[in-house]
């Protein structure tokens, strides 16, 4: 190590000194959003569309949703997992849009949750993309828990489904999709439609999320795209 990276730090040591703060304010708020009942809990959701509509930013709730996420995740009514600080520190990242290495085992599908719930309460819809139909499907039916109990109405777009059914899965707050690079091309009815306002929505709005095996994802989607 140069000594200019002893005395400055590297640039991932100088990152996560900005990322650790947050953390902490996360985890500062367990105490209080521990007290809340479930009601209570699912109603932050509520609160917090209305402080994003007051003009409060998602950067300004980040660490009260995460905390909300994290309690309601851990429930044992729900999922019965609680996110470790690594996970809300991939989140964190994620949420800054830039790609959080995890390893396997540091719990990467339940990472994404944060970041998803807090980009799902601007209501500008949001897709999380990953590798296969299996994992789309297992993980909005298994990570779905905490979004539906927090209130989020949640999608999964497969290749077998019939257009209205593609359609409908765009329309809902957040989907779960494999990979969407080819859904764009073999599918272009599916996006460009005549109904009011739809294909605005899709290619101005949209919030796109890709949750795990980033690499993997894209080089599948490589192999496929014809030339």
């Amino acid at each position: 190590m140069g000594l200019i990276q002893k005395i400055f730090g590297t640039h991932s040591e100088n990152e996560l000194k900005r990322i650790y703060p947050i953390v902490d304010a996360v985890e500062a708020l367990e105490p209080e959003i521990q007290k809340l009942s479930d009601d209570e809990l699912k109603g932050k959701t509520r609160e917090f569309k209305k402080r994003l509509a007051d003009g409060e930013t998602l950067d300004d709730i980040l660490p009260e949703a995460y905390a909300v996420v994290r309690e309601a995740s851990s429930r044992t009514n729900v999922l019965n997992m609680r996110h470790f600080p690594v996970q809300l520190m991939g989140g964190i990242v994620m949420h800054q849009g830039r790609i959080a290495e995890m390893k396997t085992g540091e719990g990467k599908t339940l990472t994404a949750v944060m970041c998803v719930y807090l980009n799902a309460l601007a209501q500008k819809g949001l897709h999380v993309i990953t590798v296969n139909e299996y994992l789309a499907n297992r993980d909005a039916e298994w990570m779905g828990e905490i979004y539906r109990f927090l209130g989020l109405s949640v999608g999964v777009n497969m290749r077998a489904l019939q257009p209205h059914q593609k359609r409908a899965a765009y329309f809902v707050p957040y989907s779960y999709f494999h990979p969407l690079g080819i859904e764009v091309l073999n599918f272009p009815s599916n996006i460009i439609t005549s109904e009011r306002g739809y294909s605005a929505r899709f290619s101005c709005s949209l919030v796109f999320l890709v949750k795990e095996r980033f690499f993997s994802t894209f080089l599948d989607i490589a192999g496929q795209l014809p030339l």
